[in-house]
């Protein structure tokens, strides 16, 4: 489904200060327990009934947009890249369309700027990033593109703040390598990246498919956070239902010999959620990329000016998505 943005916050102003708690808390770390809605219960000092029809009703609702495990592209043995394509206006949506069906395809935004397309694509270990989009972007139809892929992660972490939790997620620390993936790994994987059912036993359903007890899955999911394959098991929110109806990407032209020094402190600023050292381009001069999330256009212009005092940088550029094409989790393991 496309989404054309809006500055409306007609939906964050439905949610009770209960619901904020709740939506705060299940971004920070959902419980990987049995029975997860009692242990959220306790934190929040409510039933574990009202927890989960709350939850219910959230979601329902399009404000929580996805519970489940957050792998690590690189650590499971995939090669992703932000690509950049200019396309005309006119065939955008078919063209989106086209990139929207392959399954590394997890974002896809039309952004104001010549290059107006721009989506995220992840390919499995063993295949070239590079070939995979020259035969993707053929086939839609896309002459003039950029891939992009990250040379330095200074952060990576979507963390909406809807109430007043001070809690940051719990992710692992970064390996500098994980150990490979095991076919049953695999299987877990391919079964564990499905969005959480909301019942009372959710990892239930997931355990009858591998052929596990509950006690086997939720014992590999600490496994996989421990080897680096999974960063958290978290909720990640539609973010203009919640109230973030602005989303600007805003890129960097640092010098090289800054780049380390100014990606530590863009990223450090809460309101950036994402944060990386990309290659430039003849056309393309920009090397740092901060991912703003903000209430408005002004939030996140402001939040700009403040980072740009911070590294003492410039000259950037402020890319407002202005469509959703495609938003979702990258399906691993599926071809």
């Amino acid at each position: 489904m496309i989404r054309r943005f809006t500055d409306s916050l007609v939906w964050e102003c439905r949610l009770d200060e209960t619901d904020r708690k709740i939506l705060d808390e299940m971004q920070v770390a959902f419980p990987m327990e049995r029975r997860p809605w009692e242990v959220l219960g306790k934190r929040l000092g409510m039933p574990s009934g009202e927890v989960l029809e709350r939850v219910r009703r959230l979601k329902e609702e399009g404000i929580i947009r996805q519970t489940s495990p957050i792998f690590d592209t690189r650590a499971l043995g995939y090669s992703s890249g932000l690509v950049a394509a200019s396309v005309p206006s006119e065939r955008i949506e078919e063209i989106a369309a086209v990139l929207n069906e392959h399954p590394g395809v997890s974002h896809n935004y039309e952004r104001d700027h010549r290059f107006n397309l721009w989506f995220t694509i992840a390919v499995p270990p063993g295949e070239s990033l590079e070939e995979e989009v020259a035969r993707l972007t053929e086939r839609a139809g896309i002459r003039e593109y950029r891939i992009l892929p990250a040379i330095r992660v200074f952060k990576i972490g979507v963390r909406l703040k809807i109430g007043d939790s001070g809690r940051t997620p719990e992710t692992s620390p970064r390996r500098k390598s994980s150990p490979p993936l095991s076919e049953r790994d695999r299987k877990f994987v391919r079964v564990l990246q499905d969005d959480l059912p909301w019942m009372e036993e959710p990892f239930a359903p997931a355990a009858e498919r591998l052929g596990a007890t509950q006690e086997e899955v939720l014992a590999w999911l600490d496994l996989a956070r421990e080897n680096g394959w999974m960063r958290r098991f978290a909720a990640v929110l539609h973010h203009r239902k919640a109230g973030f109806t602005a989303n600007g990407m805003v890129c960097w032209r640092v010098p090289e010999e800054h780049i380390e020094e100014a990606g530590r402190k863009a990223a450090a600023f809460p309101e950036v959620s994402h944060c990386y050292q990309r290659p430039t381009c003849p056309d393309w001069p920009y090397n740092l990329f901060t991912m703003i999330h903000g209430r408005s256009k002004v939030e996140c212009e402001e939040t700009a000016r403040c980072i740009s005092e911070a590294i003492g940088v410039k000259d950037y550029v402020i890319l407002y998505s202005t469509r959703e094409f495609k938003k979702e989790r990258v399906k691993y393991f599926v071809k």
